[in-house]
């Protein structure tokens, strides 16, 4: 990573969402970074349409938020907060990738091979194995009376750091556009469109195809690598991004899921293919991007692996002159933050 590490300033830690900032969400505020002459432009994420063009495609990843963290027991009594981070990949449904925390989520806590937790509403997790070669994460089987998803519809909450001061809404965590509930965290790039947004978009003639990709829990970004997610490009998006491509139209992806899921499917040339599946892609500098134009993103902290994506998607000059032109401009980070789009 050639990006000097920076340190994120707690004031611009968004701590609430837009609305309650007396904002619409599209109200945010959005830093153009063209790669074609280095110019950094500020907006507001509403000013879309007018900035794309009609013909370009924009590709979303319709996910929907899980209500992921259950309050939780251990066997000595102590509480915690258990996060609920993804389906364990070519296992039953009751397989589950678990994070312990500190009852506020602002820290992890080290887990125990072996320990029975007790959750909300009578359901116990056996922590059987750590996950993905790390000790934060652990491979568990949920011993409940429904399904994980029903369970976690009845007794979950979304995942908040301590960062958020306070309890939102689910609905507050969901993107008008999801429709297939699996992720964790929401993949909160696409946060900002609303439908009247959406509407405009589409007047304008700008393009929208859906992809899957279920989003695991954030937190273990620094430093390490994502671990696997599951994901599904559909053929009629395949399609309409080769038609795209072909007729010289600009691909933009709403987040890093969404590169994630198309890089996975793609050839070198950008040709994109059908799958649904697990991926395991991490996307570096050196290997780059083959299949999108743009990339519409938030602002990810420091030392996060997805600045490696963002740094193949803008170049190391422009992602390092975005970010200084953040921070000295009062940008927010994270979920309820403003928003970054990168274009040619």
């Amino acid at each position: 990573m050639t990006m000097p590490a920076f340190e994120l300033p707690a004031a611009l830690e968004a701590r609430e969402p837009p609305e309650a900032r007396g904002l619409q969400r599209d109200g945010v505020q959005l830093l153009i970074a063209r790669r074609n002459d280095r110019s950094l432009t500020d907006a507001r994420f509403g000013a879309l349409p007018e900035i794309l063009s009609p013909g370009d495609l924009l590709v979303i990843n319709v996910s929907a938020t899980l209500p992921a963290a259950v309050p939780g027991r251990r066997e000595d009594g102590d509480q915690i907060k258990l996060h609920f981070a993804t389906r364990a990949p070519r296992l039953d449904e009751s397989w589950r990738v678990v994070e312990l925390r500190s009852v506020d989520g602002a820290r992890p806590v080290r887990a125990r091979t072996g320990e029975i937790l007790r959750l909300a509403g009578g359901a116990t997790v056996e922590l059987v194995a750590p996950y993905a070669s790390g000790a934060r994460l652990m491979l568990a089987r949920v011993h409940a009376a429904e399904s994980p998803n029903d369970y976690l519809a009845r007794h979950g909450e979304p995942i908040r750091y301590g960062y958020v001061r306070q309890a939102w809404p689910l609905a507050t965590y969901q993107n008008v556009y999801a429709t297939t509930p699996g992720s964790a965290e929401m993949p909160s790039a696409g946060r900002p469109f609303t439908p009247e947004l959406i509407t405009r978009l589409a007047a304008r003639g700008v393009l929208i195809a859906p992809v899957t990709l279920h989003a695991g829990v954030s937190s273990p970004e620094r430093h390490e690598p994502p671990f696997p997610e599951y994901f599904d490009v559909p053929e009629q998006t395949a399609r309409l991004a080769n038609a795209v491509r072909a007729w010289g139209g600009r691909i933009v992806a709403v987040g890093t899921t969404v590169i994630r899921a198309l890089e996975t499917v793609a050839s070198p040339d950008g040709t994109i293919s059908s799958h649904a599946g697990w991926t395991g892609l991490v996307i570096t500098p050196e290997r780059g991007l083959w299949t999108v134009d743009g990339l519409l993103t938030g602002w990810h902290e420091p030392e996060a692996s997805h600045l490696l994506m963002l740094e193949a998607a803008a170049g190391s000059d422009l992602l390092q002159a975005s970010y200084a032109h953040a921070l000295a401009h009062g940008y927010l980070w994270h979920e309820f933050g403003d928003s970054h789009l990168i274009l040619e």
